[in-house]
């Protein structure tokens, strides 16, 4: 039986989409970057070939560009990776007659906010790159992105493991014959994320058979592990997992196409256990499956960041000061919480005294800020407000100063969240689904 925490519990609130947004999908890609998300194609009743900016902040979807020569065609069971100022995307076709492109990799410019002609090249004496394909998995580890698995055309599932340098633009083949039985051998819809120059790889599909193994790759020694499960989540197909704190993140997904779960659960690199984490009572996650998870804050930033990115989040200047926010986070309408109840996440100083809110059903649960925040959280003022139904900006700044907020990175100062977006089942026609998780440790 799984280990239910019951200490830390997770709060989940829908996010409504009201001004123009991507309509609902599934099978597309997500990613973050400087509190942006970015989120491209997928499939609704047909595959899709738009993408898309979401503010975090300002609750704001504006559409790119995606009809240049240099950008992707309709895509579906891709992904997509961000490093150092671009997205890269590979994958989401198979190989056909009417297939242009060689090698399936796009690159966007953020900056320049444009898709740029980037294929890659073969590195050393080999000779080959990777082919089209679909349900793989691909995460940033140093300066390279590191790809595994997918589902090839006739060949079906894949364990090719691939490794592209980002400095060079070169592919090399890490691991992908036949003879080589150590590692999780042929997958594709899988999860995988990175953490401390490690890649943990779950579940997925082999052939036509679901899996519940659990796989670690470290990057030193260039060895594949196989990590105990016991108590683990059960087999898993289109489910997400990101990193968070010293741990590992994994939503949803279902052990068939049409099951979909709303499971959320916990591996803790320290103590190398799983567990299943509650829910507040009435705040009910969706059940999704072919979704994306993406993480923001400090606790979900990523331990592989290279130092010119993670310098993007430092004072521009000796005179910069850190923008004042106020951070609240409202359940959405709950049949436990009465009608002024809420949960109020809040910066503090160590100094300022400060009480516990109260959530009211048949027993009380008391959580106090520095549970909530963490007791090392540092006040900063009041300006910047966020809410769970909607993210809000509420100024009492003048606004010159919010110009000025415009150009610095309000990324630095997000709470922990995690957002899920899209999955099936979807509302064909409507805004894409996004829900908001908060975690309650400290």
């Amino acid at each position: 039986m799984p280990v239910m925490n019951q200490s830390n519990p997770s709060l989940w609130t829908q996010l409504p989409q009201s001004s123009r947004s991507p309509c609902d999908r599934y099978k597309h890609v997500c990613c973050s970057y400087d509190g942006y998300v970015y989120i491209l194609g997928g499939r609704e009743s047909r595959c899709l070939r738009d993408f898309w900016k979401y503010s975090v902040v300002y609750n704001e979807w504006t559409e790119l560009n995606c009809t240049s020569e240099a950008a992707p065609e309709e895509l579906e069971e891709h992904s997509m990776v961000a490093h150092e100022g671009f997205l890269y995307v590979f994958g989401g076709l198979l190989d056909s007659a009417y297939t242009k492109c060689r090698c399936a990799l796009w690159v966007f410019d953020i900056a320049k906010q444009k898709w740029v002609h980037c294929q890659g090249k073969t590195s050393g004496s080999q000779t080959q790159m990777p082919t089209n394909r679909k349900g793989h998995s691909a995460v940033v580890i140093g300066s390279a992105m590191l790809m595994y698995g997918g589902f090839i055309d006739m060949k079906g599932s894949s364990q090719d493991f691939w490794r592209l340098d980002f400095d060079t633009m070169a592919w090399s083949l890490l691991s992908g014959s036949e003879q080589d039985s150590l590692g999780p051998g042929p997958r594709h819809s899988h999860s995988a994320i990175a953490c401390l120059g490690c890649m943990y790889l779950f579940g997925g599909l082999k052939g036509l058979r679901e899996q519940r193994d659990f796989w670690r790759w470290n990057s030193t020694s260039q060895t594949w592990s196989s990590l105990k499960n016991r108590s683990g989540p059960p087999r898993l197909i289109g489910h997400s997992a990101v990193a968070y704190k010293d741990s590992m993140l994994l939503f949803g997904g279902g052990e068939t196409q049409n099951s979909p779960k709303n499971c959320l659960w916990r591996y803790s690199f320290t103590s190398q256990t799983w567990s299943q984490v509650a829910t507040f009572p009435g705040s009910n996650p969706p059940d999704k499956i072919h979704h994306c998870c993406v993480g923001l804050g400090p606790s979900y930033k990523s331990t592989t960041s290279s130092p010119c990115s993670s310098s993007r989040l430092q004072p521009s200047s000796p005179n910069w000061k850190h923008r004042p926010f106020k951070n609240k986070c409202f359940p959405a309408p709950l049949s436990f919480l009465g009608s002024e109840a809420a949960i109020e996440l809040e910066t503090f100083s160590p100094d300022k005294c400060y009480h516990s809110k109260t959530l009211k059903n048949s027993s009380e649960v008391n959580i106090s800020k520095d549970v909530l925040m963490g007791k090392d959280a540092q006040w900063i003022g009041s300006c910047l407000t966020f809410e769970n139904k909607a993210f809000q900006k509420q100024w009492s700044c003048t606004e010159e100063d919010l110009l000025q907020e415009e150009n610095e990175d309000i990324a630095h100062h997000l709470p922990d969240l995690l957002l899920v977006l899209g999955g099936r089942p979807c509302t064909r026609h409507s805004p894409i689904s996004i829900w908001q998780m908060t975690l309650t440790d400290s």
